[in-house]
């Protein structure tokens, strides 16, 4: 017997009107679910796809980049090439054969570099980066690059400033090792990050940020922050959630706080001390990049929104390879002890304290050792950041379709013995040669042939990678100049995670790039002066 209810109609009649809602409802959701995540029927038939929940690790693992890669990526990259792969709230084409690599780089006009201002223009991590020298394409590239090359391109860098700097990172390592106890491991990071803000802003802004003059200066807070709030899992495999920052209390915090780095970075550089104290006008050769900006701001060949775009674009990048580069170097020389006492043994040959760029250039071993580091430890890791213009055959096998994102993975380009050997997974500076101008000839070499993409190649490659390659030089001259260090014995190794990362984030490589860092996490590093080291040497000995 069925029970009337107030409006005359049976109770179960409307429970089951309920369900019948729901299911409706569910059955929508899931439909738009699957829409937006499925394939696009046009993407290439002859390469693999990598499941989405790869992508989605992050979500609830805090598995490493290369726990990811040699378990799910490694073997359909080394076999066919390219996959496609989740990324950014889209299925992407990843690469790895150079063959592919050098096709896409040389055509720009197809290939189109085209950052987070294009691909998700709505996100926090477009407002982060903007539109600037790295990410833009066609005239506004080329206007970006007129104002700011020879800048970045400078042949003539000042070794003093970053010598000064790189004494005073010593300083600061020994000091904590001092104040930590002797048999402590020194957590490595923070403090490098400290250095490179400080050398960065010396060479390209014009300014002391005072990062290693004291700990906690906000602007390198931030950059602590931005990497922490920015780019959680959720919403960077997600980022149309980024559309609704009054609903994701996160989001609103994450755009708040990009918002607080670009005013401070424009206040700290626009009122800059110098700036305000100069009398004469700086000689052209003399002109750093902040200068060039701040006069193409004047002549209004650039917007303040472009000027900004572009200041927060060298900050970051300017800073981010050389502090992962550096991580990686503490974590593979710590571990190898007979590589360490080679490069210092070279370095002490030299019979200098000071050295110039000439004089850096001419160590052979160093300049090998470095060379290796990028190989084997890019710091960008991945980068997804170019658009097909229109419908192109890659390598001539590979049919990408109009509007396709697509990319590169540097680790697995450097590690793929059918690249560089059977040897392409081992650390061997030797490898690159032992004459400098023959080492650079080769890494020159191998970047045309798509094989070396540490700095990326072609007409897009790194216009900065002079000065990271001299900034190196002159911080592992001063380092192993003066102390000798082990990797803690109690330091478990764990490479950036995918729920950092997202399997690759912020290199921004940061971040425009649309790419990821690779590192080794909370790497503890136990420090001891060379003299301390060899004394104790000579009394085991004795």
């Amino acid at each position: 017997m069925d029970f009337p209810t107030e409006f005359g109609f049976p109770a179960y009649s409307t429970g089951l009107g309920i369900l019948i809602s729901f299911g409706c409802l569910f059955f929508v959701a899931g439909l738009l679910t699957y829409n937006y995540i499925r394939i696009p029927n046009n993407y290439p038939k002859n390469i693999p796809s990598v499941p989405i929940y790869i992508s989605l690790l992050g979500l609830w693992s805090n598995m490493g980049q290369d726990e990811i890669y040699n378990r799910w990526l490694r073997q359909p990259l080394e076999r066919y090439g390219a996959v496609k792969i989740w990324f950014a709230g889209r299925w992407n084409v990843l690469m790895t054969r150079p063959e592919y690599l050098t096709d896409m780089l040389k055509r720009e006009d197809v290939f189109a570099k085209a950052g987070s201002q294009k691909k998700i223009p709505w996100s926090v991590l477009a407002s982060l980066v903007g539109d600037n020298i790295i990410n833009s394409h066609g005239d506004d590239w080329k206007l970006y690059t007129s104002v700011m090359k020879p800048g970045l391109q400078k042949t003539d860098f000042d070794t003093s400033a970053m010598l000064e700097k790189s004494r005073r990172f010593v300083d600061i390592l020994l000091a904590q090792q001092t104040m930590i106890g002797e048999n402590n491991g020194v957590l490595v990071n923070p403090i490098i990050q400290r250095f490179a803000i400080a050398a960065m802003g010396e060479n390209f802004l014009d300014i002391d940020f005072g990062t290693l003059n004291r700990p906690n200066v906000r602007i390198d807070e931030l950059q602590s922050i931005i990497k922490r709030t920015i780019f959680q899992p959720l919403f960077f495999n997600f980022p149309a959630l980024d559309k609704y920052p009054g609903i994701f209390r996160s989001r609103r915090h994450a755009f708040a706080i990009v918002k607080e780095f670009e005013d401070l970075l424009y206040d700290l550089v626009r009122n800059r001390t110098r700036k305000l104290k100069r009398k004469n006008a700086i000689e052209p050769q003399n002109e750093l990049v902040v200068h060039l900006l701040e006069r193409a701001l004047e002549e209004g060949r650039i917007s303040d929104e472009q000027f900004r775009a572009n200041l927060k674009i060298t900050f970051i990048t300017a800073h981010e390879n050389t502090q992962q580069l550096l991580n990686s170097t503490f974590w593979q020389l710590g571990k190898d002890q007979m590589i360490q006492n080679k490069l210092r043994a070279e370095v002490l040959a030299s019979g200098v304290t000071d050295p110039t760029m000439e004089t850096l250039n001419k160590l052979p071993y160093l300049t090998s050792l470095i060379c290796e580091l990028l190989r084997v430890y890019p710091p960008v890791s991945q980068l997804i950041n170019r658009v097909a213009l229109e419908p192109a055959l890659l390598g001539g096998q590979v049919e990408i379709p109009k509007g396709t994102w697509v990319g590169w993975n540097a680790p697995g380009v450097h590690s793929d013995p059918a690249v560089w050997g059977p040897t392409a997974r081992e650390f061997i500076p030797e490898r690159w040669g032992d004459v400098p101008e023959e080492i650079m000839a080769k890494a020159r070499r191998e970047t045309v042939k798509g094989k070396f993409i540490a700095f990326n190649a072609h007409s897009r490659k790194c216009l900065g990678q002079g000065y990271a390659l001299l900034e190196m030089k002159v911080v592992l001259f001063q380092l192993v100049r003066r102390v000798k260090w082990t990797v803690d014995p109690n330091y478990k190794i764990k490479w950036t995670s995918v729920s950092g990362t997202c399997l690759a984030v912020y290199r921004i490589q940061l971040i425009s790039k649309q790419g990821g860092i690779l590192g080794p996490l909370g790497c503890r590093v136990v420090f001891e002066t060379v003299e301390s080291a060899d004394a104790q040497g000579k009394e085991i000995i004795g």
